[in-house]
């Protein structure tokens, strides 16, 4: 029998006879969430609520049966939308706080709205108590916003301070995650222990205090309360040995995996009835149904009303299109979907027809494009048309932007982890357009640099990051890599 099978039951015995009043881990860090999203999202909806019924009072004398659906849509989906814009989060500042509150709200009335729509029952409420409820609901919000957010923080930082911890292993990923622990107020850092007696580096700032021999020592002199283990997947019989060990220590073990060789795609922990499992490379759609939801709504909401606001425009070019050569107005181009589906992708013909059979990225002064066509491209007009993509669910507003399938061909076996890029809808615009990396991709870093960043976009994916790049994306225009 080995020595961990030996001592895991009468460790555990121990580690189950804890002290009932000292608060362990697992429920403060309960707690903290509770007061960081349950609490304030529950006043945030309990005044949106008041307000609309008090609105509807006013103005009708009694709360009408639709006003009460009306607040039961509110409830319900306000939790997946202040919870994937990361409302309440704790690291936020104020103003930061306030413009994803913002985000959320104007998000929510816009579902809102198109249920409305869909349902054709606009006639039952009363547009001046939408008007209103649609102002001072976010105002009451931001109101209550502040105490709160100031009182979460204040408890979190109380509780953060009381937290020492230890970090096990002196290597890159332990010093990167003692500056990350400060950096954002994990507590204070004592120190890093050596996993060998002989590697003993020093730091003035995370010194190097002990190696395991003295471990125990450690942790009851400096009275620890969480130990970070940051030893490489090839040291896993050590991280066995020391969990064994720890378990009657009563003190929070986190154990952080080098992953770092092996390019994880927006990677999570989680659980299979209770057995616990590391997702490489998970779908963020796939994954999270109410975020695939939530995106899915926002994006074919601003895809429609963005197509009623620029007919004009989409108008006006196709006249000019059809006059300034001849063939069709729009062009349509097969191009890999999410998850590597073949679409149809839309946009004004911006060159004159041609035979030849190869598919050339435009260059530069390229003379198969027309007058017309170079305006349109310069101002990504000619993009407009992918608006109908999105409405048909094949495109998002936001996302890697599609390649043709030729060009995958190419690039699959020169670029790592190229293809992974169709793990999410790609959109017209994108993280690594906002950022410069548009128009030609004549070499293969500048093609690895896009690459890049959309993998950074699906792994960082969030709604508010959606909102962001959206913004950002008119500044983009003026890039002169845009021919």
């Amino acid at each position: 029998m080995s020595q961990s099978e030996a001592t895991a039951p009468a460790s555990h015995e121990a580690s189950t006879r804890r002290d009932p009043n000292v608060q362990t881990g697992p429920r403060s860090t309960f707690l903290g969430r509770g007061l960081t999203f349950w609490g304030q999202w529950l006043v945030a909806v309990s005044l949106m609520i008041l307000l609309l019924c008090v609105l509807a009072m006013m103005e009708t004398g009694e709360i009408g049966l639709h006003y009460r659906m009306l607040a039961l849509f509110v409830l319900f989906g306000s939790v997946p939308v202040y919870s994937l814009m990361r409302v309440y989060h704790k690291k936020h500042g104020y103003l930061v706080g306030l413009c994803r509150l913002l985000g959320g709200w104007l998000i929510l009335l816009g579902g809102l709205t198109v249920a409305v729509y869909v349902t054709k029952t606009g006639e039952h409420f009363s547009r001046e108590v939408a008007l209103a409820w649609g102002m001072f609901g976010f105002a009451l919000q931001a109101g209550a916003y502040v105490p709160l957010h100031t009182f979460a923080r204040r408890y979190d930082r109380k509780h953060q301070a009381a937290r020492s911890s230890l970090i096990i292993g002196t290597g890159e990923l332990a010093w990167k995650l003692a500056g990350k622990l400060v950096e954002y107020k994990y507590g204070p850092v004592v120190g890093l222990v050596a996993a060998d007696e002989e590697q003993l580096p020093s730091n003035s700032r995370y010194p190097v205090i002990g190696n395991l021999s003295n471990l125990h020592d450690l942790i009851v002199i400096h009275r620890i309360s969480r130990l970070y283990i940051a030893l490489p997947l090839t040291a896993a019989d050590k991280i066995e040995e020391l969990y064994f060990e720890l378990l009657d220590a009563n003190i929070d073990m986190v154990w952080l995996p080098d992953l770092r060789s092996i390019m994880p795609l927006n990677h999570s922990v989680g659980d299979i009835e209770g057995m616990p499992v590391i997702h490489l490379n998970k779908c963020p759609l796939s994954a999270y149904p109410s975020a695939a939801l939530s995106k899915a709504l926002m994006d074919r909401t601003l895809a429609l009303l963005a197509l009623i606001v620029l007919s004009p425009v989409l108008l006006a070019t196709a006249v000019a299109v059809k006059c300034s050569s001849r063939g069709p107005v729009l062009f349509k181009q097969d191009r890999h979907g999410w998850n590597g589906t073949i679409i149809k992708v839309w946009k004004f013909r911006s060159m004159r027809l041609h035979d030849d059979p190869r598919v050339m990225q435009a260059r530069r002064d390229d003379p198969r494009i027309t007058r017309v066509g170079r305006f349109i491209r310069r101002t990504s007009i000619d993009e407009l048309p992918q608006l109908f993509n999105v409405l048909l669910g094949q495109m998002s507003l936001v996302g890697p932007r599609p390649h043709a399938v030729a060009h995958n061909d190419y690039y699959i076996d020169k670029i790592a982890a190229y293809m992974a890029r169709h793990r999410i809808k790609p959109g017209i615009t994108g993280l690594a357009q906002i950022n410069g990396w548009r128009g030609e991709t004549e070499t293969i870093d500048k093609m690895q640099k896009r690459v890049e960043l959309d993998l950074a976009y699906i792994n960082n994916w969030s709604l508010w990051l959606d909102i962001k790049i959206m913004v950002q994306t008119p500044l983009a225009l003026f890039s002169r890599d845009v021919y």
